[in-house]
């Protein structure tokens, strides 16, 4: 898309409740382009790269592991909200931290971040797969 689709795209997904400048969308496009994450096109058009995809694919496995520590928590009731919220919070905070430095990390670094959510979603499966087991036994028992 051009930058001016993507503002209309983000108007139109936000039902008009976020409408992002061009002062807003084309620094953070030139970001993209210098971190290799996006291209642009003889078009005029953007591009998501190879390497994009990458940390989209990254940022919605946090994305999983936020909201399977969200349901845990939210089942607990008021208090559990309270700390839900405060969790979101801070998460918000760490991901647009991490999103905005991404360019300044170290191939080593990303990698780093990489293998903790690969080992953090691998401990959201274990307790999921251990009960399947157990259930298992049971009713072969």
């Amino acid at each position: 898309m051009t930058g001016k689709e993507i503002i209309d795209k983000a108007i139109a997904q936000t039902e008009g409740r976020w409408k992002p400048s061009p002062g807003l969308i084309y620094p953070l496009l030139g970001r993209l382009l210098d971190d290799g994450l996006a291209v642009e096109n003889d078009d005029g058009r953007y591009s998501i790269t190879k390497k994009g995809l990458a940390i989209i694919r990254d940022l919605e496995s946090l994305n999983g592991i936020i909201h399977k520590q969200l349901d845990v928590i939210l089942r607990i009731g008021n208090m559990g909200a309270a700390v839900a919220t405060d969790l979101v919070d801070r998460v918000i905070t760490i991901g647009t931290t991490l999103s905005s430095n991404l360019g300044a990390m170290s191939r080593d670094d990303r990698s780093k971040y990489r293998q903790f959510l690969l080992s953090e979603l691998k401990k959201l499966d274990e307790p999921e797969k251990s009960g399947r087991d157990r259930k298992e036994k049971v009713d072969v028992e």
